[in-house]
């Protein structure tokens, strides 16, 4: 072989190799934004979750106008469902609460190595959630 056919094969492996790792690397990104998405989805629904049963009377199990059920009438303190507190996307815990919010925690599944967590924050009107990442 010439050498000029020896160089182009090299030029290949190296356009080659460097696809290679440029798709490897947009597979990560964008499977951590899958995770991402999932978790604040997660959360959402909880918050939702949460503002009905803010929403709901006492009397039928609700909280009675209050998160943590400290209202006139009684009422149940909202938790994070335990059918829901892990799923295929992370785990979930009420970090907080108090008769006008709550707090949902969502972290990551331990086994994708993501280091952020999510934060939502749910009162009667409004569902703000965050992240570290």
């Amino acid at each position: 072989m010439g050498q000029q056919q020896l160089l182009l094969i090299v030029l290949g492996v190296i356009i080659v190799g460097i696809a290679v790792v440029v798709g490897i690397n947009l597979f990560n990104a964008n499977a951590e934004e899958a995770a991402k998405d999932g978790v604040v989805s997660d959360c959402t629904n909880l918050g939702a979750m949460a503002q009905q049963h803010y929403k709901k009377p006492a009397a039928m199990g609700g909280g009675g106008n209050t998160f943590d059920g400290s209202g006139p009438g009684g009422g149940v303190a909202w938790d994070v469902p335990s059918q829901l507190a892990a799923t295929a996307n992370g785990t979930y815990a009420r970090t907080a609460i108090a008769p006008g919010s709550v707090t949902i925690t969502g972290t990551p599944d331990v086994a994708f190595g993501y280091l952020w967590v999510v934060t939502t924050i749910v009162t009667p009107t409004s569902i703000t959630t965050t992240g570290n990442w």
